[in-house]
C-alpha cells in the first residue's frame, strides 16, 4: 500500500518472532523481566524490548534479527553511522526495484490463530 511513497514507509520489525522466555541461572523463568502480573514486562523487560526494536529499525530489510537474547547488555545497542544514517525501509534496503511484492505475500500464521493462542495462554497461565 505504501511501497510507492517516498515520504512514508511501513516496515515490520520481527525482533519478537523467535524470542524465547529468558531463564535465570538455574534454568527457571527469569521473573525480573516481568511485572507482578507475570504477563506484562517490567522496566527491565521493556528496556530489552526497546533495544531490540531500535536495533531492528536500523537493520536492513531482509537482515533483521528475529529474536531477543535478553542479555541486559547496553553495548548491543546499535547506532546510525555515515553509511546508514537513517532507519531501514524497503526502499533504502535495496528492495525497491527487486521482485519482492509485499501486497501478494501471505502471512504464515492466520490472524485467528494468534487470538486462539493468546486465549489458551491466558487460560493455561491462570490454571
Amino acid at each position: 500500500r505504501y511501497e510507492d511513497r517516498e515520504d512514508f514507509a511501513v516496515v515490520m520489525q520481527p525482533f519478537f518472532r523467535h524470542t524465547l522466555l529468558p531463564l535465570d541461572s538455574i534454568g527457571k523463568p527469569d521473573m525480573s523481566f516481568f511485572a507482578e502480573d507475570c504477563f506484562h514486562f517490567s522496566v527491565r523487560g521493556y528496556a530489552e524490548m526497546a533495544m531490540a526494536l531500535w536495533n531492528n529499525m536500523l537493520e536492513p530489510v531482509g537482515e533483521k534479527q528475529t529474536y531477543n537474547n535478553f542479555t541486559h547488555d547496553r553495548s548491543k545497542l546499535k547506532c546510525p553511522n555515515r553509511e546508514k544514517p537513517f532507519l531501514s525501509t524497503l526502499r533504502n534496503s535495496g528492495f525497491r526495484n527487486s521482485d519482492v511484492n509485499l501486497e501478494k505475500s501471505q502471512t504464515s500464521v492466520p490472524y485467528w490463530a494468534v487470538i486462539v493462542a493468546a486465549v489458551a495462554g491466558v487460560l493455561a497461565g491462570s490454571l
